[in-house]
């Protein structure tokens, strides 16, 4: 898929490098075609990691693909330079009047904090609700999930015993659902949180139809029945070294931090870890951008 950034945007080039289709402003101006949609709130600290996670999730379909990104006007982020949000990011308030195919929003590490605590929850809660009448379809990420859930229907989040960290199992629950085309009977992704939405509380909202389950893990995948929502409660973007990053950085603070399940190869984090999720998270971006954006959005927005 044609990803369209912008000219300068750090993680074009990084994309180039891995052979990845990308084309900035100036070709895209030149194309008569309307691409997608897509508005990134990216929660993440480290934002210019999480934007290369996500471009190359996206780039595994022929669409071309517009992406804005937005950044939270109530918070400051201290992890990523006030010039490069400056220059590549926008805030609700000037995105607000537009409309999109689809928006992502990212996870963040506030989990351990109640909902209301966080400083820009009133800001977030007035994007999820803008989303119902401005976007196609919603792609909420590990905490922006777990946000959702409690937004959108009420369902509360519980502190783990020990943070779910590594690489874990699931099992496809319904095949039908296009959102899992062609995925195997059972896959795998990474999980890095400190809490969860319980199984039961999401298996018995009745607007909730789950789509792949681990037993140590939980639901993975759940969404509306039209597709407009949609909750990962994992990290499927994640590259090879992000738990590894993760972990060495909890680790040289002195936190309390187990080796991550099922990574290392005989959980000696001397060794390069294995990549064991790649083809289904780009089956289910490329799922989602197909089948619940491209499909349903209006040609004119």
């Amino acid at each position: 898929m044609p990803i369209k950034t912008q000219n300068d945007l750090p993680a074009k080039e990084k994309l180039e490098n891995e052979n990845i289709f990308v084309v900035d402003e100036n070709r895209a101006l030149h194309q008569d075609i309307r691409p997608l949609q897509i508005c990134i709130l990216n929660l993440m600290p480290v934002k210019e990691e999480t934007e290369l996670q996500l471009l190359r999730a996206l780039s595994n379909t022929p669409l071309q693909v517009d992406v804005t990104f937005m950044k939270m006007n109530s918070h400051v982020s201290l992890n990523t330079s006030a010039n490069h949000l400056n220059k590549f990011y926008n805030t609700f308030e000037e995105l607000k009047n537009n409309k999109y195919d689809g928006l992502i929003i990212t996870g963040a590490p506030v989990e351990q904090m109640e909902f209301e605590e966080v400083d820009y929850w009133e800001e977030l809660c007035q994007i999820m609700e803008w989303s119902k009448k401005h976007v196609t379809s919603t792609l909420h990420i590990c905490w922006g999930a777990q946000a959702g859930l409690y937004y959108h229907f009420g369902l509360k989040k519980h502190l783990l015993p020990q943070k779910l960290f590594g690489i874990y199992s699931h099992r496809v629950m319904n095949r039908k659902v296009p959102l899992v085309r062609g995925f195997d009977d059972i896959f795998m992704a990474p999980h890095s949180r400190h809490t969860t939405v319980l199984a039961e509380d999401i298996h018995n909202c009745k607007e909730l139809t789950v789509l792949a389950e681990s037993e140590e893990a939980g639901v993975f995948l759940a969404l509306t029945d039209e597709g407009r929502q949609i909750f990962v409660m994992g990290h499927p973007e994640y590259d090879r070294m992000t738990l590894n990053n993760e972990y060495f950085r909890d680790k040289n603070k002195g936190l309390p931090i187990q080796v991550p399940f099922n990574y290392y190869p005989d959980d000696d984090d001397t060794k390069r870890p294995y990549l064991q999720w790649r083809s289904h998270a780009n089956d289910l971006y490329s799922n989602w951008l197909n089948y619940y954006v491209y499909q349903l959005t209006p040609y004119e927005l």
